[in-house]
Order: C-alpha cells, then sequence, then structure tokens
C-alpha cells in the first residue's frame, strides 16, 4: 500500500506508539509519521505508507492549526497542566483584557523554546536537561503566528480556549505561558488539540480504536500527491514519464515548461499522460531534473 492515512491521536500515545499500532493493523512494515505530536496533545497525525515515506524528509516545514484550552493562575515546569505545580495566584482576568494582549502574539514573533522541549543545545535534548532539574540558557526562534483567537473564556474558572495557525516550530505552551506573563498573571495550557496538519484537516482523520478495526484500507488512503498540492505540475509524455521515472532529466524546452517559463529551482509534481503521479521535478537551467521520484505500482 502507498499513499497517506490521517489517525485522529488519542491522548495518552506517542505518535511512535501509533505507527507502531497502525503497522500492526495495516500489515504493513514500511510506515512512518509526519509531524510529532506529544502524547498529551491529540487530534491530526498524517501517516505515510509504502512510497509515502520517502516524503518524510520533505515535509519539514508545514504549517499547522491548533485548539489549546489554557488556565490562569497556575504556572507549572512543563508549561501545561500535567508538569509540577510550581505557583499559583489570583487571577481576575477579563475577556477583554486578553483580546487586547492577543495581537502582541500574532505575527512574527520571538519565543524561547520550553525547557521540556526537544531542542538541542550542545548536542543534548532540553527535556533530558529538565529531567535532570537543570535549566540552560535558549536562543529566541523566530516563528509565525498567522492567526490566533479566543474561542472561549469563563472570567469565573478563569479558563479558556484559543485557535491558533502558525508555523513548524511553535510552541503553544510557550504563547500561553507568555500570554499570561503579559496580563500580569500566570498560565498553563490544559488540553491541545492539532487540528490541521500537512493541509488535512480533523475532518479527514480517523480515530485511532475505528481505525484498527479496518479491514480495507485502500478505501481510507490518500494519495501520497496530495501532501504536494501546492506545488504545479507539468505533464509528460510516454517517453519522458519512463526517462524521468528511471532517473534521468528531463529537456525543458520538450516539455510545456517552455509556455509555463518557471524560475530556476521551482519544484513541480510530474504526471504522465494519464494523470498518475511520477515525482517531483526541479528546475536546473535548461532541465527538469529529479528532486524525489515516487515509482507506482
Amino acid at each position: 500500500m502507498n499513499g497517506v492515512l490521517i489517525i485522529n491521536k488519542p491522548m495518552g500515545f506517542t505518535s511512535f506508539d501509533i505507527v507502531a499500532i497502525m503497522r500492526r493493523a495495516t500489515g504493513q512494515r514500511k510506515m512512518g509519521h509526519l509531524g510529532t505530536l506529544d502524547p498529551n496533545a491529540t487530534g491530526v497525525l498524517p501517516l505515510v505508507l509504502g512510497n509515502g515515506t520517502k516524503a518524510q524528509d520533505l515535509i519539514v516545514n508545514t504549517d499547522k492549526s491548533y485548539r489549546a484550552q489554557f488556565m490562569l493562575g497556575v504556572k507549572t515546569d512543563t508549561l501545561d497542566i500535567w508538569g509540577k505545580v510550581l505557583e499559583e495566584r489570583k487571577s481576575c482576568v477579563t475577556r477583554e483584557e486578553i483580546l487586547n494582549k492577543l495581537p502582541l502574539f500574532t505575527g512574527e514573533i520571538t519565543q524561547i523554546p520550553p525547557m521540556y522541549s526537544a531542542v538541542q543545545v550542545e548536542g543534548k535534548r532540553l527535556y533530558d536537561l529538565a529531567r535532570q532539574g537543570k535549566t540552560v540558557e535558549r536562543q529566541g526562534r523566530r516563528v509565525t503566528v498567522y492567526s490566533l483567537e479566543l474561542k472561549d473564556f469563563d472570567e469565573k474558572s478563569q479558563k479558556g480556549v484559543i485557535e491558533i495557525s502558525c508555523s513548524k516550530g511553535t510552541y503553544v505552551r510557550t504563547i500561553i505561558d507568555d500570554l499570561g506573563i503579559s496580563l500580569g498573571t500566570c498560565a498553563v495550557m490544559t488540553g491541545l488539540v492539532r487540528t490541521r496538519a500537512c493541509g488535512y484537516t480533523l475532518d479527514e482523520a480517523i480515530p485511532l480504536e475505528r481505525a484498527k478495526n479496518i479491514t480495507d484500507f485502500s478505501k481510507h488512503l490518500i494519495s501520497v500527491e496530495s501532501l504536494f498540492k501546492n506545488y504545479g505540475y507539468v505533464k509528460v509524455t510516454e517517453p519522458q514519464a519512463r526517462r524521468f521515472s528511471n532517473g534521468g532529466a528531463l529537456d525543458k524546452n520538450r516539455t510545456y515548461l517552455t509556455k509555463m517559463n518557471p524560475s530556476e529551482d521551482t519544484i513541480l509534481r510530474v504526471l504522465d499522460n494519464k494523470n498518475n503521479f511520477l515525482g517531483l521535478g526541479i528546475v536546473k537551467g535548461d532541465e527538469l531534473k529529479i528532486y524525489k521520484i515516487f515509482k507506482t505500482e
């Protein structure tokens, strides 16, 4: 089987747990995932099967969307409710005050990665250092928050929900922690659902318990080509398709690219004359060279 399977990951499982479970369910050994979800997070986890695993090193900078629950007045070492409580204080923040602060965390912003994260400092994972009781200096990282909305907030309980669309590498926990500080209090994330990843949404995701019992996965697989739908495409002749599939570059001037006139280093989907996806090509001078081949069976 070749393709993409979208799983709605439940709480309590690592992304690698899901891969192991679905390997057994599908009988497919060649499988991986696109974008790690923490064990306490739920939501969209795209799995790639067969030749789809070739996309793992290409799908690294995709934007994502989340729905996060938070609570003001509490601070933990992990910046979420599952960590060790470091501080508790009375919080009387209003909805309007939160709305006034959200623009501070929208657009291109700088974040300090939390100590409980997979970021490496001098070859060591921050979460390994944190578990040893160590705190080290971390460099700020530029990330982009495309949208940040307050969907719900109860002033009595000081609990709310935000929805965020952001670039890869954005820590939602950190946004919530920084939001609390900007409001003169503290805050923790109490729940996280990834609602979109790699262009796939929660509506397309299959709950894990249901996925484990599927007998015919062909009805649920999405094409590998769908991972690259944001790229343009070029159709080639049958001889050109054979050459490309065998690793050979194509003369750009003998394809439709002469009319498209793409710029240097443009990446394109390459389709045969029956619209079968062959792989990705990259424009180099007068040639369309191999970027990645996805041979179909």
